[in-house]
């Protein structure tokens, strides 16, 4: 039986390791579960592992705000206080507090 555990949680602030953005997490999933031509677009020498929790994020860099999905190996914990100021963040959570937002919604 295959069973793996999240590092982050929903409304945890977190920093991609190689690139410059941060975000907001909003779903897990506890492997991949994105599409194959995602999955391959992806540079061969640069693909994360499937086997492991996969996280969607309300991200943003400095140029704009998307929705960002990336496995747990390229990301790390955002200790900056700072708040994200992706337009949908208020959709799902509540007022940042505490260096991390409160859920709102009740998600699936």
């Amino acid at each position: 039986m295959f069973k793996t555990r999240a590092k982050y949680h929903l409304g945890q602030i977190v920093r991609h390791r190689k690139h410059p953005f941060r975000g907001v997490v909003f779903d897990v999933d506890a492997m991949f579960s994105n599409t194959e031509a995602w999955y391959e677009a992806i540079p061969e020498d640069s693909r994360p592992k499937k086997d492991q929790p996969f996280y969607h994020l309300l991200a943003e860099n400095d140029q704009s705000y998307y929705v960002a999905y990336v496995s747990e190996q390229n990301l790390v914990a955002d200790y900056s206080g700072q708040p994200v100021e992706h337009p949908d963040v208020d959709d799902i959570f509540g007022p940042f507090e505490d260096g991390h937002y409160p859920l709102q919604v009740q998600l699936n």
